[in-house]
């Protein structure tokens, strides 16, 4: 990305016909913290990574509850985030007091994209320089959508947003055929495992992320620490006790050879 005389306004088209203000909000949904969503039949997980911007500091929030059926995981500009969190919020709550049912999330979603995509024809606005992951859960089942800086907004089964994504993707396309059957616990552990993709090295701790659950009879809601970190514990201490099972067999293949040495040691060597 470089300044160009094409990108001064949200509205100045290129010759080669893009706008580059809306490519440097996508781009800064890039440099955000990673956000995570997966879906079943009757269960959507959101996960994001805590990252603090110094050791001083505290974490942002990444995920926000809009409603008991509908929750959202953002990457990019938080503050972006927190006032369209809120814009989703008001929807959700006059749809509820005006027709005493619950939004449905595909319409919200299209809300959503269409206060985003204003942004992108006003020469006096700029666009919303966050991306977000929107969970529900309806009449029709359970939704995971994705909507962009552009505009656009597209439905997945699974999919990863922000800094070091590409190795949350990875995992989630190759696991993704087995999430419509998966259970509510098998949902949280490949959220936490995609999790895991994107710290690239670093220690995965409850600390580090945050997890949110909702689905059929279970309100939105926010996994505690403790129980994340239970999650973590189950496949983080499988390697270290193949270790260790690895260590005490080779002790006990050391131990005969060494008994060998000891017994030759009254032997003449061979001569070569």
């Amino acid at each position: 990305m470089f300044r160009n005389q094409y990108d001064t306004d949200v509205t100045t088209w290129s010759p080669t016909g893009r706008l580059f203000q809306v490519e440097y909000a996508m781009e800064a949904v890039k440099q955000g913290s990673a956000a995570i969503g997966l879906r079943s039949r009757s269960h959507v997980v959101l996960a994001s990574v805590n990252k603090a911007q110094s050791e001083l500091s505290s974490h942002q929030r990444k995920i926000f509850k809009v409603d008991d059926h509908i929750g959202v995981a953002i990457a990019g500009l938080t503050a972006d985030g927190r006032v369209l969190s809120r814009y989703m919020r008001s929807e959700s709550i006059n749809h509820s007091f005006t027709y005493e049912s619950p939004l449905p999330v595909g319409r919200l979603v299209v809300r959503l994209a269409d206060k985003a995509q204003v942004c992108t024809q006003r020469s006096w606005k700029r666009p919303y320089g966050v991306g977000l992951l929107v969970g529900g859960l309806d009449e029709s089942g359970a939704h995971l959508y994705y909507n962009c800086p552009s505009g656009n907004y597209f439905e997945y089964q699974a999919f990863a947003i922000g800094s070091r994504s590409q190795a949350a993707k990875t995992y989630l396309e190759r696991r993704f055929k087995s999430f419509n059957e998966s259970s509510r616990e098998d949902l949280i552990k490949d959220a936490i495992l995609a999790i895991r993709e994107t710290l690239q090295g670093e220690t995965l701790k409850s600390s580090l992320c945050t997890v949110s659950v909702l689905g059929v009879d279970e309100p939105f809601h926010f996994l505690d620490q403790e129980s994340i970190q239970k999650v973590i514990d189950t496949f983080e201490k499988v390697p270290e006790e193949e270790e260790d099972g690895g260590e005490a067999e080779a002790e006990a293949a050391a131990a005969p050879a060494e008994q060998g040495g000891a017994g030759d040691q009254d032997v003449a060597p061979m001569e070569m």
